[in-house]
Formats: structure tokens, sequence, C-alpha cells
């Protein structure tokens, strides 16, 4: 899961995209990096690090221009090293360079089309990929200017051979900034816009929060299958360049990725946060309908709206049992069992007099491995709580996500081939009770009944792209694992080594 941010100014935008970036800085904190366009050059910094600590005083005035591109990324598959860090370029044709969030499920078929085209890509990066694939196709033009009917035609044919989860910033020099969406809409983009004395500026981001944080009103999403072209003096063109576009964004930016003050496709995220409180609230009430609950206490920070309104429903005090150190990253996307393991107590503090000597409803957004879930069931214990029953907001996550989230291989699911009850006596838990999964359908469409179809393939296996087998999900399974990301720590390990040694 990724962040991106694309602007037309009309001014400098350098201090606008990263302010952008640090609000969607909880969508990726393994790297960030910013594109400028000044005059026909590309100006860019990007880093392994948090946004505010990859780009420093000088840093930014190095960025000039009045367009530009930002993302923020943690690893899904490729490496974390700072190579795989996003935007990335070529210099053929214009100049070219792109942000990506998302993932494609058939990118080494996309590979070897760009080897037949002759064309080079540098890293294991999809999203090196998919620019490659965009600068071959805007290729053929022979004008040394674009118009945006060249530049729909490209993504047009690009919609015909891609396949997988993409939303899409690009700048073109010279030109202006592209940005598209794949044909399901799996990954959010939003387009706003801000009025200047000196005329609109237009940007683009993958949730409106970004927008709300740097003044620009929100228009609206950026359809499945759509494209946008805003050229450098201003002029914003859109076309719908998918054959067959289906609205199905991932239910899970719901679940848990998205801020709460940000809407996406129609749907207020903490609206659909709290309806999700609400159903499971009255779950809990019909099928425990004796329980002996004292107190419901949310695991912070997501599920904190969940919880109060399973409480609200339930008639039982809500209490915030858990302080949670904010300067720890979200755990479930850490390399490695045995760091998610120590970074759990590092996160999360109990508060033994809300725990001592009661019956306890821990209330979390999801269960992915278990090891977070594990450990803070084991700190309510030690805290004092007597019986300790956990209620999940989403249902079961049996199944690997293959469009841009990490949860990789069915063997770290916990859920996997586990009913509720195997779950239960695996974390340790008094009882465990799951949103049901139309319920959690229900919960976010009443938020925007449009929407007819969300992509909810870790829960149910149904991968809406229809192109995953058994062979994909396997070859995710080696690049994926806790083993491979082992290595890949290790390889960042040599990098650093190297680049100490070359720039001390």
């Amino acid at each position: 899961m990724c962040g991106i941010v694309g602007i037309v100014g009309r001014s400098s935008v350098n201090q606008t995209i990263y302010d952008a970036l640090t609000v969607l800085q909880h969508r990726g904190q393994d790297a960030a990096g910013i594109v400028t366009v000044d005059g026909n050059a590309f100006r860019l910094r990007k880093a392994n690090g948090l946004v505010k600590d990859v780009f420093e005083t000088k840093h930014m005035q190095r960025l000039q221009g009045n367009a530009g591109i930002g993302h923020v990324r943690y690893p899904t598959a490729g490496s974390s090293s700072a190579s795989e860090a996003q935007p990335f370029y070529v210099n053929s044709p214009f100049g070219i360079s792109l942000a990506h969030n998302g993932n494609l499920t058939n990118t080494l078929e996309l590979q070897e089309r760009l080897v037949k085209k002759r064309r080079h890509v540098n890293t294991t990066s999809d999203s090196e990929v998919l620019l490659n694939l965009l600068a071959d196709e805007l290729q053929t033009t022979e004008s040394q200017f674009l118009t945006a009917d060249e530049v729909f035609e490209a993504i047009t044919n690009l919609h015909t051979f891609t396949r997988g989860a993409y939303a899409v910033a690009a700048m073109i020099i010279g030109q202006g900034l592209v940005a598209f969406r794949d044909p399901f809409g799996i990954r959010p983009l939003v387009l706003g816009k801000h009025e200047t004395e000196h005329g609109t500026e237009y940007m683009v981001a993958s949730e409106s929060v970004a927008l709300d944080a740097v003044g620009f009103e929100t228009v609206r999403d950026v359809a499945p299958g759509e494209a946008i072209y805003i050229s450098l003096d201003g002029q914003l063109y859109t076309r719908q360049c998918a054959a067959s576009p289906s609205y199905s964004p991932c239910i899970f930016e719901y679940v848990y990725f998205a801020r709460p003050d940000s809407t996406i496709d129609k749907v207020s995220v903490y609206g659909s946060r709290v309806n999700m409180g609400t159903l499971l609230g009255e779950k809990i009430k019909k099928e425990w309908e004796d329980n002996d609950i004292d107190v419901v206490i949310p695991i912070p920070e997501t599920s904190c709206d969940i919880a109060l309104e399973i409480a609200r429903h339930m008639d039982l005090p809500y209490r915030q049992g858990f302080v949670k150190n904010r300067y720890i990253g979200r755990t479930f996307i850490m390399p490695g069992q045995l760091e998610r393991k120590k970074s759990v107590r590092r996160k999360l503090n109990a508060i033994n007099a809300e725990f001592k000597d009661k019956n306890v409803l821990l209330v979390d957004d999801s269960i992915v491995r278990g090891t977070t879930s594990e450990q803070i069931i084991e700190m309510a214990r030690e805290a004092g709580a007597k019986k300790v029953y956990f209620a999940s907001a989403a249902p079961e996550i049996r199944f690997p996500n293959v469009y841009g989230i990490d949860m990789p291989t069915s063997s770290e699911l916990i859920a996997h081939g586990r009913d509720a009850d195997e779950i239960c006596k695996l974390i340790g838990a008094d009882g465990i009770i799951f949103q049901d999964l139309h319920d959690l359908i229900e919960a976010v469409r009443q938020e925007n009944p449009e929407i007819k179809r969300f992509e909810t393939s870790v829960f149910d296996g149904k991968y809406i792209t229809n192109d995953v087998d058994q062979a994909y999900l396997d070859h995710l399974t080696k690049l994926r694992n806790d083993d491979a990301k082992a290595i890949r720590i290790k390889d960042i390990g040599t990098n650093l080594e190297l680049h100490n040694v070359c720039h001390p």
C-alpha cells in the first residue's frame, strides 16, 4: 500500500507536495520521494525513511517547479532498497516520472513485453514496469507537444494488457500531469482544485485528507478506468479509457488503511467504521446474549470508533485501556515475525486500572497473522483481566492480497484453514467473534449505495481481476514471505554500507 500525490500549480509546489505526503504517511513508512518539473528538467529526491527524515532544507530548495508528484511507500513484492523508492523516471519520450499505488498481477508477462520492445527495467518494482509501458505507448507520438487525445489513447491501450490494481500520477516534461485508475477502481484516487488569483491549480491524491491538508477543494473521485490530463498551463481534460469499467474498490481501505477523516469513492471512512460497530454490536448482542463482559476496550487507533459504537449498542462502559506510542509503525506490515512481536510491546502499554478484575471485550479492526492479537491479550491478562474476549470488525482474513496490501502468503494468515474456535485458542482469548462479510459490505455501502461490489478477496478468495491462480499465489509467496523479507533487510544493510563507503 502506498500514497501518491500530483499537482499542477501556479507557483512552487514542493512544500505543498511535502505537506500532502505527511498526512498520507500512514499509507507507507518505508520510503518517500518527490519529483518536480523545473523547466526541461526533473528535480528528484527519494530515499528510505519517513517524509520528515527524507526531505531536508537543502533538498526542498532544489525541488523547484510549479508541477510535481510525490509518493510514500511500503514494500509488498520487490526490494526495500532505496533504489526501489518512487517516483521512477525514464528519459524518453519527453521525460516521464511516475508514482504508483497498487500491484500488477501480470508483471512477468509485462516484463517480457518490454524486453521485446527493447526497454530496460532496472529494479524489481512493478511500478517501473508500468512507467515503461506508459512511455512505450507515448513513444508513437511524433509531435513535440502531446494532445489530450494522444494521452488518452496511450492509457486506453495500457488498460487492454495491464492487469491488477493501479492508481497512478505521472509527470511528462513540457506537457503536464497524467493520472489514471485501473478499470475496477481497486486503489483510490481523488481529484481536487484550488482557485488562485493566477488561475486554477489541480491536484490528485490517494485520499481526500491530503487535499484538505493543503487547502484544496475535493472535486470528485477519479472513476475506475478514467484518465485525467492536466497541461502545465492548467487545462483539465478527462476521459473514460476502459472498455468495461466496474466500480469495485478495495474494502480494506475502509477497515484499516485510510484515515477516518478521508472520504473515498463518496464513502466517509469514519461513517463506515461507525456502521461496522453498529452491525458488529448487534451480532454480539444476538450471539452472546448471556455475556459477562464488563467493559469494551479498543486496540488503538483504527478500532476506536468501532468499539465506541459496540459499547453503545451493548450498554457497556467504553474505556481506553491502552496507550499507544505514535512513533512506532504499523506492526502487521513490519518485515519479519520476530520484529512484529517486539514492536507490539513498544507500541502499546496497558492501563492496569481498566483491566484489573474485569471481563474485557477487546475490539480490533481485523486479525491478520494473529501476532499482535496474541501479544495484546497477554498484556490484558498481565494487567489483571479475569477474562479477555476479542471482537474483529472484519471477517476472517483467509487469503493473500494481490492488489498492493502486504497479506502475502496463506501460511502466515492465522485464519487460513481454521475456524473461529481454533483462532480463539491460538491467540489465547476466552471468546472471539468476527464481523460477517455481508455486514461489512453493508456497513460501507450505507455511505454510498452506488457501489454495488467491493474487492473482498482477502475474505472470500474471489479475485476481482479473474487472473489469479494458485501458480501466481505460489510465486507471490516466494517474493513476500518472511524469509524473503529477511533477505531484503540484509540487502538494505548492504546498500547502506556501500553508500557509506562511497559517500562518507
